[in-house]
């Protein structure tokens, strides 16, 4: 298998530019305003052409119009004035390491204690092995997060990560949430930069944005007391970020939050990426009841997850992405939301444990194929575009894939085992 140089295979990439901050201008004569039913969204609808921020009170106008079409051409009209047609997909593999946590959260159907039935602990040779089987499908990243296991050291996830990159130096690392580090930081007594800094040597290339849940004191100590609370995740993605370490930012809705928490949940995960940029994109995820101590919950409709699709890709405007986690949405409404403002659908996914929205509680065998994932796509209209983490375009060749970015970057090759 062909490898690289350490200068080529660095986990992290810049601060994100200006440029990727901002978005392009709005082409006016696609929004008309004839067409827009709600006069409440004709002034929102003229900011976004005027590329003038929208305020809390905007994001609830959003919320409550009943003008679904007129919310999804204002989003697709800033979705299309970043990424045109295109519509971005990954092959990665997830791999929940354990399931075993200290926290109890209400919201979550994951966790479990040692010894309970369904628990379970990978061994690390367990993990290189998953590992071994996506590089055998190509895979560009590993995303790895567990529960907060009470027992296991930090050097016990350094090694991990080290083993990986030596192991498969092709491969970006996407590991552990900020509840996690926050975890590890205790475990070890480091502090976040500490701890940030060990991984990061290790192998760590980016880190997810599980955990943020909803920043709001009341639904803290409601559904997951005991849990970082909002300024720490905050803080430790802030301080991510500093060191050159991009992220991803989530937000778990439908449960009992109410969407004026939503919206300033949104408004959060703005000013900090004015402040310290590095947020890749935001992943709404819509709350599935079953299995969790919040079962007796509807959880949301299929018009609230668009809703919110489309409301995350017009009030987060210096996010450069907005990503349809289909395991979440499933792939059905993904497909439809890529008109709703939507650029990302994730990727193969294969294994994962977190949620199982389809095929049953037991189900963690979660899987779409490339030529699903690009047909689905293509049916929708839009272009197809394999990424890499880092939101570099990737290539296909026999054997192996080359990212083809930047000067600094292009002609990258990587080699997979066939």
């Amino acid at each position: 298998m062909p490898t690289i140089s350490d200068a080529q295979r660095l986990p992290t990439g810049p601060l994100l530019s200006a440029g990727e901050l901002q978005t392009p201008p709005i082409d006016a004569a696609a929004l008309s305003m004839a067409d827009i039913r709600d006069p409440a969204l004709r002034p929102i609808a003229e900011k976004i052409c005027t590329r003038r921020r929208l305020s809390a009170e905007d994001g609830m106008a959003l919320f409550e119009t009943r003008d679904i079409h007129s919310l999804g051409a204002l989003a697709n009209s800033v979705r299309t004035a970043r990424h045109g047609r295109k519509a971005f997909y990954n092959i990665n593999r997830h791999i929940n390491y354990s399931n075993i946590c200290a926290l109890s959260c209400k919201f979550c159907e994951f966790h479990r204690k040692r010894g309970e039935s369904g628990a379970y602990e990978y061994s690390a040779e367990t993990i290189f092995e998953f590992a071994d089987q996506a590089a055998v499908a190509g895979a560009t990243e590993l995303h790895i997060v567990g529960g907060l296991h009470p027992w296991l050291p930090f050097d016990w996830y350094t090694g991990l990560l080290s083993h990986l990159r030596r192991r498969h130096p092709q491969m970006h690392l996407k590991c552990f949430t900020a509840i996690e580090i926050d975890h590890f930081s205790r475990i070890a007594r480091l502090s976040v930069r500490e701890v940030l800094m060990a991984l990061k040597e290790a192998g760590l290339g980016s880190m997810p944005g599980g955990g943020a849940e909803v920043f709001d004191d009341r639904v803290h100590d409601e559904v997951f007391k005991g849990k970082l609370r909002s300024d720490g995740w905050l803080d430790i993605h802030r301080t991510a970020h500093e060191m050159g370490i991009r992220t991803n930012a989530t937000i778990l809705y439908g449960h009992i939050e109410t969407r004026r928490e939503r919206i300033d949940h949104l408004i959060k995960l703005r000013e900090l990426q004015d402040a310290a940029p590095g947020f890749q994109c935001i992943i709404p995820l819509s709350f599935v009841p079953d299995g969790s101590e919040l079962g007796h919950l509807p959880g949301p409709t299929g018009l609230e997850d668009i809703k919110m699709l489309a409301l995350s890709r017009l009030m987060l405007d210096n996010f450069p992405h907005v990503k349809a986690f289909w395991i979440m949405q499933t792939m059905k409404l993904s497909q439809v939301s890529l008109n709703f403002g939507v650029d990302d659908i994730d990727g193969t996914v294969v294994w994962y444990d977190i949620t199982k929205r389809e095929g049953g509680l037991g189900n963690r065998h979660q899987e779409q194929t490339v030529a699903d994932m690009r047909r689905l796509i293509a049916e929708a209209g839009c272009i197809p575009v394999e990424r890499d983490t880092l939101y570099r375009p990737v290539e296909r060749y026999p054997g192996g894939w080359r990212v083809l970015e930047s000067a600094a970057q292009k002609g990258q090759v990587h080699g997979f085992q066939t």
